[in-house]
Parts: C-alpha cells; sequence; structure tokens
C-alpha cells in the first residue's frame, strides 16, 4: 500500500512539473491567447492541490531531492519535522536528526527499504519507515524520490514483544535447570530406598519381614510414579520436551504395553485383550517413548478404575496415521465431567470419596503430548457402563517401508473354517472372533459352556476356542464333546497363572493353548497346527526373577570403576555389583575417577554419574574419550548414571562420549548384561 502510494506520489510530481514545461512551451510556439494560458495555469494548480492532498492524507512524510541532494518537493508531514513550510524548503538540503538507522534492503526493482529513528524539532524521537526510489527530474537527472511512514508504536510494540519472549526463553532456562536440580533431588534418595528394598528382598526374610519390604517397595514405586508424573507435566509446561522422529513398530509396541499390563489386569480378575488391523502398516516415524506413555496412560487406567469385566485395546489405520482405542467395562463417569477430564488435577471421579488416589495430571500429560504430536484424543462414557478413548496420531510410515512390516497374514488354509468360541469375554472373544472373520472364518461366539455345547450338536466345527475361566470341569466336558463330534483342533484359553495351575492340556482333552492376552500369530500358529502342541514361551508376565540373585560366571573377576559423590547410592551400587561376582573400585568426584583410570586401569566398565561435585559427568567421560584418542587406548565402556531423565539429558551424555544411559532409580537387572558386555543393556 505505502509503495503503490509513493509511486503515486512520484507520478504526481513528475507529471505536473512535465505539464507546466510542455504548456510553457505551447504558449511560446502558439502564441496562445493569454486567456488559454491561465486556464492551463489554473487546470495545472488545481491539479497540484489535488494530489499533493491525496500525498498527505496517504503518507506522512515525503520528499524528493536531485543528484546533489537539493529538495524538489517536500510534503507538509516531511516539512512538520524541520519545523518549517515547504516552499521554505526547495532548493535546501535539511534532513532531520537520525539517531538509528536500521539495515537497508535493495529490492530486485530498485526500491530501497529502511527504518530511521529521527528527532523531530519537537525533540521526540520517532521511528519511520521510508521507501526510496528514483525519479525523473526536469532535465532528467538523477532525482531520488523518500516517502515514510511514523511507525514508532508497531516499532516499540515489536521490541516489547521481543523483550518478553528473551524474558520467556530465560524463565524457560530457569524452569530446566529448577527440573533438572528437582529431578536429582527426588530420584536420588528414591534410587537407595528401591536399591535397598530390592538388595532386602534377595536376603533371607521371614514372611513378615517380606511383607513389610515388598510394602516398602510398592510405596517407593507408588511415589516414583507421581513423581515422573509432575516432572513431565512441568516438562511440557516448560516448553522443554522434545520429541524423536524414529521408525518404530507400532504393533509390537502396543502388544508390548498390553502385555506388561496383562499382570496387573489379571491380579483383579479382569481381561485384557488386543486387536489389530490386518491393513495396518506397521512401521511409523514418531517417538516411541512419548507413544507407550501415552498408551501406558490410558490403558493403565482403564485397568485400574475398572474392578469387572476387562479392557480393549485396538490399533487401527486412520489415514496416513494410527488411530489407538482403549474401551473398559469400569464405572464410567457423569456426560458432564468429561469436558474437563484432560484439565490439570481432575479425575473422573471427583468426589472427596472417590476410590482411587492420584493426582489427576495423567490425563493432562496424555493430551498435551496427543496435541504435541499433532494428534487428536476424545473421550466417551456412560455411567455404569464403562469408558472409551480414542487417539488418532498422524505418525506416516517410512517410504521404505515394505509389506513385511505388515502384521501377520492369514494364512488360506483359514479360509472357510468354522469356529467355535466359548467365553464369558467382554473383549478377547469379539477380538478373536473380529480376527478370524477378516481372516475368511466363520466364529461363533457363545457365553456359556451349555450354549457351547448346544452349538457342538447343532452344527459342524472345524476349531472350538474355550476359556478356561468358565471352570477347569466344564471346560473339559466341552474338549470331550468337542471330541466326539470330531471336532480337529481344540483350544483352550489362559492367563499365565492358568498355565501353571491347569496342568498338561492334553490330559485334558485339549490340542494347545494360547496365552491370554492372545496375538494374531499365536492364534494363527495354533489352528494350523492342531497335533502339534508346540511349548508357547511365557511372555514377559510370566517369568519371575529368582529369589536370590546369582552371579553369571561371565562377570566374575569383571572390574568396574564407579565414579559416585552418594555414600547411599554408591554402596547400594557397590553391593549390586559385588553380588554378580564384579571387583569395584569407587570414586568420590570426577577427579578422582581419572586419576584411578589413569593408574589402575584398564576396568571393564566404568559407571559414572552425571552430577558430581568439582568435575560433573559430562566432562569427565570428555576427558577419558580425550586421553584413549592421545594414547591409542581401548575404549572403555562408559554408562552414564543420573536422575534427569529427560532426552536432552540422554543427548548430551551421548556427546560427551557415554556408551549408555542409565537411569535412577537404578534398574538392578539391567547390572549383569553390562557386565557381559552387552552394551544395549544400557
Amino acid at each position: 500500500m505505502t509503495l503503490a502510494l509513493t509511486i503515486l506520489g512520484v507520478s504526481v510530481v513528475a507529471g505536473l512539473a512535465a505539464l507546466v514545461v510542455v504548456g510553457l512551451r505551447r504558449h511560446a510556439a502558439a502564441d496562445l491567447p493569454s486567456e488559454s494560458l491561465q486556464d492551463r495555469l489554473w487546470q495545472v494548480a488545481e491539479s497540484e492541490e489535488r494530489y499533493r492532498v491525496l500525498v498527505e492524507a496517504t503518507t506522512q512524510a515525503v520528499v524528493q531531492r536531485d543528484g546533489q541532494g537539493r529538495i524538489t518537493f517536500a510534503s507538509e508531514g516531511f516539512a512538520a519535522l524541520l519545523g518549517a513550510k515547504p516552499l521554505d524548503l526547495i532548493g535546501s538540503t535539511l534532513t532531520p536528526q537520525v539517531l538509528e538507522r536500521g539495515p537497508v534492503q535493495v529490492r530486485p526493482d530498485g526500491v530501497r527499504q529502511v527504518e530511521e529513528r529521527l528527532v523531530p524539532v519537537d525533540g521526540t524521537p520517532r521511528w519511520f519507515s521510508f521507501v526510496e526510489l528514483p525519479a525523473a527530474g526536469l532535465e532528467g537527472g538523477p532525482n531520488w524520490l523518500r516517502a515514510g511512514s511514523d511507525v514508532t508504536d508497531h516499532v516499540e510494540a515489536v521490541r516489547s514483544l521481543d523483550e518478553a519472549k528473551s524474558r520467556a526463553e530465560a524463565a524457560n532456562v530457569a524452569k530446566s535447570r529448577f527440573l533438572a536440580t528437582v529431578s536429582h533431588e527426588f530420584r536420588t534418595p528414591l534410587n537407595g530406598i528401591l536399591g535397598m528394598a530390592d538388595l532386602l528382598l534377595d536376603t533371607r526374610l521371614d514372611p513378615e519381614q517380606r511383607t513389610y519390604v515388598e510394602a516398602l517397595r510398592t510405596s517407593g514405586k507408588a511415589l516414583l510414579t507421581l513423581v515422573d508424573g509432575i516432572l513431565d507435566f512441568s516438562r511440557i509446561e516448560a516448553g522443554r520436551l522434545d520429541l524423536a522422529a524414529e521408525p518404530f513398530d507400532a504393533a509390537l509396541l502396543v502388544e508390548g504395553v498390553v502385555e506388561l499390563l496383562a499382570p496387573r489386569a489379571q491380579d483383579k480378575g479382569l481381561e485384557i485383550a488386543l486387536d489389530i488391523a490386518d491393513d495396518l502398516v506397521a512401521l511409523r516415524v514418531g517417538d516411541a517413548d512419548r507413544v507407550r506413555q501415552i498408551l501406558l496412560n490410558l490403558a493403565g487406567n482403564a485397568v485400574k478404575f475398572t474392578q469387572h469385566g476387562g479392557v480393549g485395546v485396538s490399533l487401527t489405520r486412520e489415514g496416513e496415521g494410527i488411530a489407538l482405542t482403549i474401551e473398559d467395562t469400569g464405572p464410567g463417569m457423569p456426560e458432564d465431567r468429561i469436558p474437563i477430564l484432560f484439565e490439570e488435577f481432575e479425575q473422573g471421579d471427583g468426589s472427596a470419596s472417590r476410590r482411587h488416589e492420584g493426582t489427576g495430571l495423567g490425563l493432562a500429560i496424555t493430551r498435551r503430548l496427543v496435541e504435541r504430536m499433532g494428534g487428536t484424543i476424545e473421550a466417551r462414557s456412560t455411567l455404569g457402563r464403562g469408558s472409551t478413548f480414542r487417539v488418532v496420531l498422524p505418525l506416516p510410515a517410512p517410504e521404505e517401508a515394505l509389506e513385511d512390516a505388515r502384521l501377520p497374514v492369514a494364512p488360506p488354509a483359514l479360509r472357510a473354517r468354522r469356529v467355535l468360541i466359548v467365553a464369558d469375554s467382554p473383549f478377547q472373544a469379539p477380538y478373536l472372533a473380529r480376527r478370524l472373520t477378516r481372516s475368511g472364518a466363520a466364529a461363533v461366539v457363545v457365553g456359556t459352556i451349555e450354549a457351547g455345547l448346544d452349538a457342538l450338536a447343532s452344527a459342524a466345527f472345524d476349531a472350538v476356542i474355550a476359556d478356561r475361566g468358565l471352570g477347569d470341569a466344564p471346560v473339559r466336558t466341552l474338549a470331550a464333546e468337542a471330541g466326539r463330534c470330531g471336532v480337529r483342533c481344540c483350544l483352550i484359553l489362559l492367563s499365565p497363572f492358568d498355565r501353571r495351575e491347569f496342568g498338561a492340556v492334553n490330559a485334558s482333552g485339549f490340542d494347545s493353548y494360547l496365552i491370554k492376552p492372545v496375538r494374531a500369530r499365536s492364534l494363527f500358529d495354533r489352528l494350523l497346527e492342531p497335533n502339534a502342541a508346540p511349548p508357547e514361551a511365557p511372555p514377559a508376565a510370566e517369568i519371575k526373577p529368582p529369589a536370590r540373585a546369582v552371579a553369571p560366571k561371565a562377570a566374575s573377576g569383571r572390574r568396574v570403576l564407579l565414579a559416585e559423590d552418594n555414600p547411599i547410592n554408591a554402596l547400594l551400587a557397590t553391593k549390586a555389583l559385588e553380588r554378580l561376582g564384579a571387583q569395584v573400585t569407587l570414586a568420590r568426584d570426577g577427579l578422582e575417577a581419572l586419576a584411578i583410570a589413569e593408574a589402575q586401569g584398564p576396568f571393564d566398565l566404568a559407571l559414572i554419574d552425571i552430577r558430581m561435585p568439582g568435575l560433573d559427568g559430562l566432562e569427565t567421560a570428555r576427558r577419558l574419550r580425550a586421553r584413549e584418542a592421545e594414547t591409542h587406548a581401548s575404549p572403555l565402556h562408559l554408562v552414564a548414571l543420573t536422575a534427569n531423565t529427560g532426552r536432552e539429558d540422554m543427548d548430551a551424555a551421548h556427546a560427551a562420549g557415554f556408551d549408555g544411559f542409565l537411569a535412577k532409580p537404578l534398574n538392578l537387572r539391567a547390572l549383569p548384561g553390562l557386565l557381559e558386555g552387552r552394551r544395549e543393556a544400557a
């Protein structure tokens, strides 16, 4: 707009000058009557006044100068800056005092733009934005026209905004330092509490003592969960949450989370089931840790608040992204609480008599994470009938994703098979039926043994799947009847705990078993190999740690340098490592660690705390790596110990030369892998 008006002003001034000259020349040549000359002059004056008013109304300061800098035209606004009248400035070289000048920007069309802070005659500095462009003079000389507007308010607003941004950035830096300090101060004593509880549980305790120690560990883990939630929320609020963009298998991630929650659900008598769409390309690009956190929050809440029935988790394709759906048969919530459900410190049950503890930050953090990924989250609930949460995440599949990234496709042999599913199940049975139907099989679901026997009597089936939850004797009766009816494959659904109690499945009339939650690949394998009864490796939920840790032979004699300034954490790590057969040398700070490494090395492993007085862990690692480069020594396996668990902390550790990263509280089960030289264990 300003540039267009400036060009208009140039045209006006040049046109007026040309008109006067042409008119006078024609008068001289044609010897026009004086009346005609007066008319011409009157027209010129009228046009000049009209365009002068237009320029004054649209541009505050306009001035044109010739090649020697003399003013050939000045607007009222420009003259006011100097406290003069426009006609008095003609021929002068006066200009307002310039206090500051910004960079000159030259456009391809030759127009120059610049901001200047001028001192008008009233002494109050003002900012002006000027454009400059060449204009034809009376004799074709190099004239320049400059037009500008007062932009003081705009400049001051921008500067205020910049100052506000600077203050906000400084505040965020302060928040980050505060979070790092708080994380360290919370996690350091928790490391001692949980670690010592683990060491105690590996000793000979009578039943009463073991109960007390397990309660201590349970309370410590609950406090750790609370601390992690508060720190995550604070990290998001401070804008310090960075998301990774790396390929990961979404199907394996979801399966892992469901299997991780399975023991907790089954302890409450709940089922937890998983259904993954056939057309899903499992390989996705995004932050796998945060996707796992979202699912753990939602599915964990569903298990926590549900007392009867179960929890169902579905993973499907949504456009170019993925959708996670978590359903439960819990108590539900009033409709009026759903809009505030994702607010900070809010819960589905806001009464003082609610059954479950918590800060109400889990769903708030989940919403922030989902929005940070560009996704959406929504909830539906009916009081007394359960809740459904749905998350859509725009996580693209990488270009190199191939067909083998998809979930296992049902073998052709399953098509046209008839499968009877006998289970009183809100999710697992319907999910199995849905999976079989998509594979081309015909699935029938009934909820009682009686209905199952009736179905066998009235129709022919190729396979029967029965849930042990209906009772041992009833399911054995069903298996026997299936055998008499010529059913080729009879499977029983078991939880990991059921697997130990039920005994040999073949002796009960079953061909094999399926561990809940059922994976699609296991379902296909069992239906197609009914007589093989291959032993199925129990999921992680079924594996229990031994009562006492046994030092692996590979760790015997391993030399470990431990740099830790906290005496309790140093004692914990030392005892845990020595139980594994390692020889531990303790350093109280970074300088002592460097001296010990040089004087007593080489070591097989170095565990170095990041936050130590004097020389911190990052600088210690840098100096160790620099010394190795100078002496051409074999690289020492360095693992960082830290109570700060942010991604930026991990990146800083790797940049300093660490090979691995162990967060506090320490996972003592990771130590054997480190001692055996498996760097991925860190």
